[in-house]
This record gives C-alpha cells, sequence and structure tokens, in this order.
C-alpha cells in the first residue's frame, strides 16, 4: 500500500516521538469547519445579546465575537468543545458534534497518515478538544479551564486512565490557523522516555524535576498541518502573546480493540481495512453516542478523567 508518510518520516516518528507534517488537511475541509463553527457562534453571539451581556455583534469576526464574550464572563468554550468535559457533567451540559468536525475526524489523508505509524485498524478516541485559545494578557487571573491557557508539560499517556497504558496510540494535533511561538504552538523534548509522574496543578502537569526545558523544540506549523505524538512524548505550548486566538484541534486514534483510556465517553471505527463495514460513516449516529453518553453519566457520580492526586511524593 502506498505511504503518505515516507519512510524518513516514520523512522523519525519513531526514534524522536514526534512529526511535523504540512498540508493534511486541505482547504475545502479547513472551510468547511470554520463554517460551522462560524455560524455555532453566531448563535451563542445572538443569546448572550437578547440576556444584554453583549453589544450587537456588528461587523465583528469570529474571533472578535470570542474575545467580546471572554471578556464578558460568556460560556463559550465548552459549547465548543468536541467533548464532554472532565468535570461533573450535567444533563445539559453543552458540547458540539457537527458534520464538518466528523468529515474532519474521518478525513483520509488524516488517516492514511495516522496508518502508517499504528496500522490500518483505527478508532478515534474520545479523547480530543478544540482548541480556541485567547491572547495570554486577557486571560483572567482566575481563569482554570485548561484548555485556553498555555498548555504545561505533560505525556499524553499521563491523561487517560491506567487502562490504556500499554494502547497503540498517536496524539494528532490539526492546525486550524498557523501557528507559532508567538501564538502559543506546540513545543516538544524529543523522544520517548518512561511514563513520569504527573501533579494536579492547573493542568495535569509533569512533577517538578523530572525535564531540562532548555531540550524543547519549537514546532511551527502552518495552517492545514499537523503535530503527531508519541503517547509519552512530553510537550507543551507556548503562551499566546500575538493579541488574537489562536485555533486548533487536539484529537487521537488508536489500534481497534485497544482501550482508549477513556471508556466512559465514546469511541468509534475512523477506519478498518479488515472489515470496512465497521467504519462509522454517519456523523448523526456519533452525535447521538454523545448525547446518549451524557444523559447516562449525569446522574451518576462524577468519574475523573485524570488518575493522579496532589499527595504522591513527587508532588510534595
Amino acid at each position: 500500500m502506498t505511504l503518505f508518510l515516507t519512510k524518513d518520516q516514520i523512522g523519525f516518528f519513531e526514534t524522536q516521538g514526534y512529526l511535523v507534517v504540512d498540508d493534511v488537511l486541505d482547504a475545502t475541509t479547513l472551510d468547511a469547519v470554520k463554517a460551522e463553527y462560524g455560524a455555532l457562534l453566531d448563535a451563542m453571539y445572538d443569546d448572550w445579546h437578547r440576556a444584554g451581556r453583549v453589544p450587537p455583534a456588528g461587523d465583528q469576526d469570529f474571533f472578535e465575537k470570542l474575545l467580546t464574550g471572554y471578556k464578558a464572563g460568556c460560556e463559550w468554550f465548552q459549547p465548543m468543545d468536541i467533548s464532554l468535559p472532565g468535570s461533573k457533567i450535567e444533563a445539559d451540559t453543552p458540547f458540539h458534534t457537527g458534520p464538518a468536525v466528523f468529515d474532519m475526524l474521518t478525513n483520509s489523508r488524516l488517516l492514511d497518515m495516522v496508518e502508517d505509524l499504528i496500522g490500518p485498524e483505527l478508532t478515534s478516541t474520545p479523547i480530543q478538544h478544540v482548541r480556541l485559545k485567547p491572547p495570554s494578557n486577557i486571560l483572567r487571573e482566575t481563569e482554570t479551564t485548561a484548555h485556553i491557557m498555555a498548555t504545561d508539560w505533560h505525556q499524553d499517556r499521563a491523561v487517560a486512565h491506567e487502562e490504556g497504558d500499554e494502547t497503540q496510540i498517536v496524539t494528532v494535533w490539526l492546525a486550524m490557523m498557523d501557528a507559532t511561538p508567538e501564538n502559543g504552538c506546540l513545543k516538544v523534548i524529543p523522544g520517548k522516555p518512561r511514563m513520569y509522574p504527573h501533579c494536579p496543578k492547573k493542568q495535569t502537569s509533569i512533577a517538578d524535576g523530572f525535564i531540562n526545558e532548555a531540550d524543547a523544540v519549537a514546532l511551527p506549523v502552518k495552517a492545514g498541518g499537523a503535530v503527531l505524538f508519541h503517547p509519552l512524548t512530553p510537550h507543551a505550548s507556548f503562551d499566546n502573546t500575538s493579541g488574537v486566538f489562536r485555533w486548533s484541534f487536539d484529537i487521537r486514534y488508536n489500534v481497534t480493540g485497544q482501550p482508549t483510556g477513556r471508556a466512559h465517553f465514546p469511541e468509534f471505527v475512523a477506519r478498518s481495512r479488515a472489515n470496512p463495514a465497521s467504519e462509522l460513516r454517519d456523523w448523526t449516529v456519533w452525535q447521538d453516542s454523545w448525547l446518549t453518553a451524557r444523559a447516562e453519566l449525569a446522574p451518576k457520580e462524577h468519574i475523573p478523567i485524570h488518575r493522579w492526586t496532589g499527595d504522591a511524593p513527587a508532588c510534595a
């Protein structure tokens, strides 16, 4: 089968634990996602305006509306996220599952790329988020939403439950716009070390003293490109000092049949060479799986998504 990645790219990923790949998503795919989110934000902004929380939209663009909403203290992140939150889930907890996002998750070029790394039986895992990061200079001191702040050093294996520790998985960080050190692109410490202990800080973060940040490599990437990670590769992001929002998606795929590390959230088969009929191709079924999960989880005791506690020796 023809490879999407070159043998040199695959070898680099296997030794260094990361890879930057240009031109994964085409302009049509990017534009569809942007249009879907534009319509979502328009509806949200209209609700905020009717409630007297924001001025009329006027000629504000997408990011200006987000900025206005953030400054007004409106809830915007969770309604735009493509997962339920790690906090307590309620019967009406919002999230976004739309056809353009589903088409992005099942994009053939993206799946070709992941197949080159972990094989042809691919499950889209529920550990997935939109990343719409405001400029760091407007973040409130009391801000607690980890997905909109600079990301602390962590390993992706550590932000899933222990049952997924042996799962073959690849993280795909998709750039919706050019990502630079100025607007908060990712940085990585090359290699695939052992799992480090993590501590609950503002985010789940590698405990102090286990990494040398001087070894970090910045990973700028153009819109439509991707950054791939092995689950043990330490990575973080820069502060967004650009003055405007930075937009990306963080999604993951694992070998079908292996635990995702978040079993209480829904997964689906994105590709199967052995059994193509098992592939999910209807975005409404994907949406329904999340609606069902929300309905089932809301009345139950909260399931923490992270395993680490602050009383661990490494966190003292």
